[in-house]
């Protein structure tokens, strides 16, 4: 994890989301719309048939690899594995030739051992990349999954980038609730809305989500598709509503904020958080101000799996700002700010 993305590297998208999320759909319309690319499709579901694969527009430029025994988080360190071993193999060979690999989950999935498989294998850390975790969430169902199913926030704290579905069913109330309590949970994903479906490659492909990059934002809305020439990106902000009825998730997002720090406390403090409380943090990503250096310190990492690298230089004094976003289970926060904070000290 502590390397940059290397373009020779395969790229791979863990797409999740509870049952019914519009998964299938929104890869039918990639398929549909991208036929001149060759994309491989591991897709999982309960019981000895694949029924998402009927549902697939598979055209002779796609393979899917069909994964039947069992839930694809329970057999992570096997079939998976093993796919992903094979497919390289045939790739190596000349047998099958493919440009990416889209891994779509049981909507009852936890990603994160399907994550771990791409820091654990060895080969599988040389020749792919992971690109980011994808989480489609159904704005009709989502508050109540997020009640009853601990699953459906493990989906969304985990995710890079949120795509919100069936907008079209709820009112704007509801919607503005939703796109709120996403927002607690992981303020860091940008959150987009599709309707069935229709969005560009670009929205939730090839983000490099894992590289150790100096880009840090926290989301501040819903993104939705605009045609207009003035946005030149497809898509414009809606700032967020504020809700005030939000509920305490188990998971949610802490940021924590201050000046230039000093390497050395600040590498205790990051050893000690990943050793007592890594088991709890899904998702970690930090742009630190280093005392006596130039350029900006990058900190990511899932669970106990951390990489640091330096990045760009800083342009000016006023910039040196130190931000920390971690996804977590419930923190002390006020204490661990409290340590943080006196990493400023000399």
């Amino acid at each position: 994890m502590t390397e940059q993305i290397n373009s020779s590297l395969l790229p791979v998208t863990i797409l999740t989301g509870f049952l019914g999320a519009g998964k299938t759909t929104l890869i039918n319309y990639l398929l549909e719309n991208n036929r001149n690319e060759k994309t491989i499709i591991i897709e999982n579901e309960y019981g000895p048939v694949n029924i998402d694969s009927n549902l697939l527009n598979v055209s002779t430029d796609i393979q899917i690899v069909e994964i039947t025994n069992g839930c694809i988080c329970c057999t992570i360190q096997g079939e998976l594995t093993e796919a992903l071993h094979q497919l390289h193999a045939k790739r190596i060979a000349g047998e099958l030739q493919f440009d990416r690999i889209i891994i779509e989950t049981t909507g009852l999935a936890d990603p994160a051992p399907i994550i771990q498989t791409f820091f654990i294998d060895e080969l599988i850390r040389e020749t792919i990349q992971l690109d980011a975790i994808v989480t489609l969430v159904d704005a009709k169902h989502i508050l109540t999954h997020l009640d009853e199913h601990r699953v459906a926030l493990s989906q969304i704290g985990f995710a890079d980038r949120i795509i919100l579905t069936k907008t079209d069913c709820v009112d704007e109330e509801q919607k503005n609730h939703v796109i709120n309590r996403l927002h607690h949970i992981n303020h860091k994903a940008m959150i987009i809305e599709a309707v069935n479906g229709q969005l560009p490659k670009s929205a939730w492909l090839d983000i490099h989500a894992f590289d150790l990059s100096d880009e840090l934002t926290i989301n501040r809305g819903l993104f939705v598709i605009d045609t207009s020439p003035k946005h030149q990106s497809g898509f414009k902000l809606i700032p967020l509503k504020k809700s005030h009825s939000l509920k305490n998730d188990e998971i949610c997002s802490y940021l924590f904020e201050a000046k230039q720090l000093n390497l050395k406390k600040i590498g205790s403090f990051m050893e000690q958080l990943v050793e007592q409380y890594g088991n709890d943090m899904l998702r970690y990503k930090g742009v630190l101000a280093i005392k006596g250096n130039a350029q900006r310190l990058i900190v990511q990492g899932v669970h106990k799996v951390v990489g640091f690298d330096y990045g760009s230089p800083w342009q000016n004094e006023q910039e040196k700002v130190s931000k920390l976003i971690v996804i977590s289970r419930p923190l002390p926060f006020d204490e661990l700010n409290q340590a943080f904070l006196k990493t400023m000290e000399i």
